[in-house]
């Protein structure tokens, strides 16, 4: 399922509706990247009610921010419930999964450079 701005449409210099540029789609996990560049990227997901991604770890902190819906993030075996409009810093090098506890949307940012 397409979403009202076009999957090859570009989204630079213009104001639009992050959620609206991915859509649900029963039973999956949806995903859309934005920005995939050396420096980091920048991924949207739908996740139908159920769904969410196994425990994984990731060389570099991970931003999530939930657009809609509630999700289960849990870092390191600490469980925590995030909802629409609030985010949580996933830290590098931690076991960390997601599951949906509704339908859920959410922007994912993960910076690749390190200063330190």
């Amino acid at each position: 399922m397409e979403n009202s701005y076009g999957k090859d449409q570009t989204l630079t210099a213009k104001a639009v509706s992050v959620a609206a540029l991915v859509d649900y789609q029963s039973g999956a996990v949806v995903s859309r990247t934005l920005i995939d560049s050396v420096g980091g990227t920048v991924t949207l997901f739908a996740f139908d009610k159920g769904q969410g991604l196994s425990e994984h770890t990731a060389p570099f902190d991970a931003l999530v921010q939930i657009l809609d819906g509630e999700a289960t993030v849990t870092i390191s075996g600490q469980t925590m419930s995030v909802k629409s409009g609030e985010m949580i810093v996933m830290p590098a090098n931690r076991p960390h999964s997601v599951k949906a506890v509704d339908r859920f949307k959410m922007m994912l940012v993960m910076i690749r450079n390190r200063l330190d």
